[in-house]
């Protein structure tokens, strides 16, 4: 995949640089109004101080002038760093763009809309130099809205259970991570829509820091539909064998919901001299093509995957490169 590394004679002079101590990856979409202003907060939240410290820009095929305004923060800065993409790919994909191109032994994530706030990155990183591979962020005062909030939670609690990490917020982009911890993995980040989830699941020790949450200027880009979506990508990446778990559910619940209703048929049919088949044949039919609905979407997420492997299309293809 070649359009998906950095250009041969870009890792010469990234080799001739001394490694920063903390390597910063933001991702963005269309972000050019916040962008002068997350600078500015990431920067007063790190200098002066002890360590050195890198900026990666990922932008993700934005379409507002982003990648202007990173062109200007570059030749301002040496110190920051961007990547645009040809398109949109979305974010996880833009993540593996910035953690593949990290010097640092320590690097933080975070989204570029202000959500995170800049001045928590300290705390996150002492949190990893004190001896843990993942400082994983968690918001403790939640600025979604509740159609958000709820279906985040269930996609939260459907990752501790498959991946056996009780922490709050697998969602939470904001995180830092040791190096070590992540390279082992970035073969399949990217490909998964849970970064954290994925090096968590790896066995990395893990320690939750609160962090602050802003609410977001604009609607989410995580409509419902969205949100279902990621659930079955949960299910089909986490979930081991999830087909056979399913199957063997579909067989008991239905297996019960007819013994009710023919149950309840007869006791209906004895008191009444009429028994109403047609309704309940009715209900057990949707039902089961309820359940059939679900296990088709979930064989699709599954099938997509193969096709996405077996054609070996790139995570990304990007355009410029500062």
């Amino acid at each position: 995949m070649p359009d998906t590394e950095a250009r041969p004679e870009a890792r010469l002079v990234e080799a001739e640089l001394p490694a920063p101590d903390v390597s910063i990856v933001v991702t963005l979409y269309n972000e050019a109004d916040s962008l002068d202003e997350l600078f500015r907060r990431t920067l007063k939240a790190l200098e002066p101080g002890p360590r050195t410290f890198e900026l990666i820009f990922v932008d993700d095929g934005s379409t507002d002038g982003t990648f202007a305004v990173l062109e200007r923060l570059h030749a301002a800065d040496p110190r920051v760093r961007a990547v645009r993409f040809k398109r949109n790919f979305g974010q996880h994909p833009a993540m593996h763009a910035g953690l593949a191109r990290a010097r640092a032994d320590v690097v933080v994530t975070m989204d570029g809309d202000l959500q995170n706030a800049p001045e928590d990155i300290p705390r996150l990183v002492e949190a990893v130099e004190a001896g843990n591979d993942v400082a994983s962020g968690r918001r403790r005062v939640r600025q979604d809205p509740l159609g958000r909030a709820l279906p985040s939670r269930l996609i939260n609690g459907m990752l501790r259970r498959f991946t056996g990490v009780a922490i709050t917020d697998f969602g939470c982009a904001f995180n830092a991570y040791r190096r070590s911890a992540v390279e082992p993995m970035l073969g399949s980040i990217g490909k998964q829509k849970f970064t954290k989830a994925l090096v968590l699941s790896g066995g990395a020790s893990v320690i939750e820091v609160d962090v602050a949450h802003a609410p977001r200027e604009g609607p989410s880009r995580y409509s419902p539909l969205r949100l279902t979506r990621m659930a079955l990508h949960v299910l089909a990446g986490f979930w081991p064998q999830p087909i056979q778990w399913i199957g063997v559910a579909l067989g008991i619940i239905c297996s019960l919901v007819a013994v009710a209703l023919g149950a309840y048929g007869v006791v209906y049919w004895v008191d009444k001299s009429n028994f109403p088949g047609p309704l309940f044949g009715g209900v057990a039919v949707l039902f089961v093509l309820g359940i059939q609905g679900f296990i088709l979407a979930l064989v699709g997420e599954y099938l997509g995957r193969i096709q996405r492997d077996v054609e070996g299309r790139p995570l990304y293809t990007i355009e410029r490169e500062l």
